[in-house]
């Protein structure tokens, strides 16, 4: 009898954090691991990852980690994973290279894991089932989809694609290949539903390419163009057209200055390298006032807004826009950007520079639409759909289109991360199980997770500042040796506001006589006592909640001192 399990850490009802399972017989196979950038709320967080508790308790089993291609939202966890356990890992060549880039950023030696480039033209053989990978298309060179061939039937891994036909070779979907599995027999097809919402076919529509001319023609002098580092296959059009236009070409931001050297030393995008120009610091000799060049200002989500927003601001090391200056914006405001995307070109508008927003109609769509999803319904002829990839609505509207297709309720599987589907000789079990997942808090590197509790003192912070109160005492004479210093961050001046201080420092006065009255001093009671009742005294005073932070040094008559 023949197992098969599927589940998601990450993935499901998420804008990134793709982190799926496959469980053969026992054994483990991991797709993709993917991280997630956080809303604007969650203060100081870096990244949002899977919970791989479930994957860490049960590593024997794991075969390897499969890569589908080089996003963040889908190798950016993989340090994490590779710091619990050390398992093998499958990609192509450049997302590969990518994944090797992440791991030296994070300071890991890529000498010590395992790295396989896959061969498209041979499958990987693992006990009794065998792994192979398709080239699909994507916004970045050599992605795949990940194809698993079980006893039961193929299952087709599919999480970003489109069948745009205007691409170079590097980024073409393999049809030939797609088609024939059918041919096997397809089990179930995990597709992705980013695009599910959209109507029609994905892929580039010709009036991006004539804007890009148009604009690079007309301006006067220099040009910046805020993209996505995401989108390679964008950018490598930007560049065709610039030197078409015999201009040079000066990339702004480290991440896809990383994706560009590593896609154009393995030859999958073409910049010739005297059309490339290093920037230098701006000083008193230099402004780096090119007419000549074209900038491209890249980054994820809200980083090319805030790049904007330095360079109009002046704050920039290598541009400082000036009136005369043309902005083509080919990065449209992403769910949770609006505000910092009218905030930028508010403040760009003060300049007066020129400014050319690209309507997302116009740029190339790297995830499948309605007809695209289609499209792959008929070639791989599934049995059962899983839609992945995508906020609840993306999913329920590719369920959706499953139905509109022709496929059965019962043949559509819409699951939530930690919920399991069993499939048992090639049928589905009626019962899911669930396992255990949930959402890591990364601040700063993969060893640091962030609780509730943290966020929400970092949340206080931002709104109503902090209050440190210091004193001196002598313990074991009971004496209070000073009045408390008082010292406020973020929440009121505290020269104009003498009344509080003494409010303050009357109730130090009887918290520490109420200590002093006692045997022996409760040191946690008389901090927490302290902390509250001063904050409720500010909170009835002036109706804000600051962070108390009582500071008490216990100093003997010997002058040996200890803060408490």
């Amino acid at each position: 009898m023949n197992k098969i399990k599927f589940f998601a850490l990450g993935g499901l009802g998420d804008t990134g954090k793709n982190l799926y399972v496959l469980e053969i017989n026992n054994k483990l196979i991991i797709l993709d691991s993917g991280l997630q950038h956080p809303s604007g709320d969650l203060l100081g967080v870096d990244a949002l990852v899977p919970d791989i508790t479930y994957l860490e308790s049960r590593k024997k089993d794991i075969v390897g980690i499969f890569l589908s291609h080089a996003h963040d939202k889908n190798i950016g966890a993989l340090p994490l994973l590779l710091q619990t356990f050390n398992k093998p890992i499958y990609g192509t060549d450049f997302t590969i290279e990518m994944a090797k880039d992440l791991l030296n950023e994070n300071q890991m030696d890529t000498q010590k894991f395992s790295f396989n480039i896959v061969d498209y033209k041979k499958p990987l053989k693992f006990f009794d089932f065998k792994i192979e990978f398709v080239q699909t298309t994507h916004s970045v060179p050599l992605s795949a989809a990940i194809v698993i061939y079980t006893q039961d039937g193929a299952i087709v891994y599919a999480t970003d694609y489109t069948f745009d036909q205007n691409v170079s070779g590097y980024f073409k979907t393999d049809f030939q290949k797609l088609a024939l599995i059918s041919d096997y027999g397809v089990l179930a097809f995990l597709g992705e539903s980013n695009g599910a919402i959209n109507s029609g076919h994905s892929g580039t529509d010709g009036n991006l390419k004539r804007m890009i001319r148009k604009t690079l023609k007309h301006a006067s002098n220099r040009i910046i163009v805020s993209m996505y580092s995401t989108e390679l296959a964008n950018i490598q059009l930007v560049i065709n057209e610039a030197i078409s236009a015999n201009k040079k070409i000066a990339i702004i931001g480290r991440k896809a200055q990383r994706l560009v050297y590593v896609a154009e030393k393995k030859g999958y995008i073409k910049i010739p390298s005297e059309s490339l120009v290093n920037l230098k610091f701006i000083d008193n000799n230099n402004r780096n006032e090119f007419d000549d060049v074209v900038f491209l200002v890249t980054g994820e989500r809200h980083e090319p807004f805030f790049m904007l927003q330095r360079m109009a601001k002046g704050y920039d090391r290598l541009v400082n826009l000036i009136e005369s200056d043309t902005i083509l914006a080919m990065a449209p405001p992403l769910i949770g950007t609006e505000k910092i995307a009218a905030k930028t070109f508010n403040i760009i508008s003060e300049i007066g520079c020129e400014v050319t927003k690209v309507d997302q109609a116009y740029l190339a769509q790297f995830h499948a639409g309605s007809e695209d999803i289609k499209l792959m319904y008929s070639l791989l002829k599934p049995k059962y759909i899983i839609p992945i990839n995508g906020e609840y609505r993306m999913l329920q509207a590719q369920a959706n289109i499953a139905k509109d297709y022709g496929f059965d309720n019962q043949n559509i599987l819409l699951l939530d991360n930690g919920e399991a589907v069993t499939f048992v000789s090639g049928k589905v079990e009626k019962h899911h199980d669930t396992i255990e997942n949930g959402t890591v808090m990364v601040d700063g590197s993969f060893e640091t997770d962030l609780n509730s509790i943290v966020l929400k003192e970092r949340e206080l912070l931002s709104q109503d500042g902090f209050l440190i109160v210091t004193a001196n005492i002598d313990a074991k004479e009971k004496i209070m040796l000073n009045k408390p210093e008082v010292i406020s961050r973020g929440y009121l001046f505290m020269k104009d506001n003498e009344e509080i201080i003494k409010q303050i420092e009357i109730i130090y006065e009887l918290e520490t006589k109420k200590q002093f009255s006692k045997k022996t001093i409760d040191w946690k009671a008389y901090k927490d006592n302290l902390r509250h009742q001063i904050q409720r005294y500010l909170v009835q005073t002036t109706k804000r909640k600051p962070i108390i932070i009582p500071v008490i040094i216990d100093t003997c008559k010997d002058h040996n001192c200890r803060i408490i």
